[in-house]
């Protein structure tokens, strides 16, 4: 396998993923078919939200955050998924118009103790909106390695 391998995520290392402006019709339909709630389907629910406006679902933007992911490090890694994550948070609420910037550090990484081939990557991703935080969450991350156990 060619591209990003176990070897090449090292502690301490981050990526730019990119950034991406909120597309109100394309956040709007995400909403609609999977996260219904009134403050992220009517401007008038969302203004009188504790949010202040129609906003994009938490899990918009964490799937905004999945294509750069897959864009950037997974097109023509090693990657073999991911067994899944213990952290996620939306500490601000994003709106259309939005321009959002996504990252990724690395903190930590360790090989299978039963695939030897394998490695098991902790990842952090983030986005963020001129500085202000909208996104956080790590999990792990599954590569190949080039070099067997």
């Amino acid at each position: 396998m060619g591209g990003i391998a176990y070897e090449d995520l090292t502690p301490g290392s981050t990526f730019d993923l990119g950034k991406v402006v909120v597309d109100r019709a394309e956040m709007l339909e995400f909403n609609e078919r999977f996260d219904p709630q009134p403050f992220h389907l009517d401007e008038e629910a969302g203004r009188n939200s504790v949010l202040g406006g129609l906003c994009a679902s938490g899990w918009f933007t964490a799937s905004l955050w999945m294509r750069a992911y897959v864009d950037n490090v997974l097109a023509g890694s090693t990657s073999q998924g991911s067994p899944g994550g213990n952290e996620l948070s939306w500490p601000a609420p994003v709106f259309p118009g939005d321009v959002l910037h996504f990252g990724m550090e690395i903190t930590g990484r360790r090989r299978s103790r039963s695939k030897p081939d394998l490695g098991l990557v902790e990842i952090t991703g983030t986005a963020d909106r001129e500085g202000e935080r909208v996104l956080r969450f790590s999990f792990l991350g599954m590569f190949g390695t080039r070099e067997q156990g």
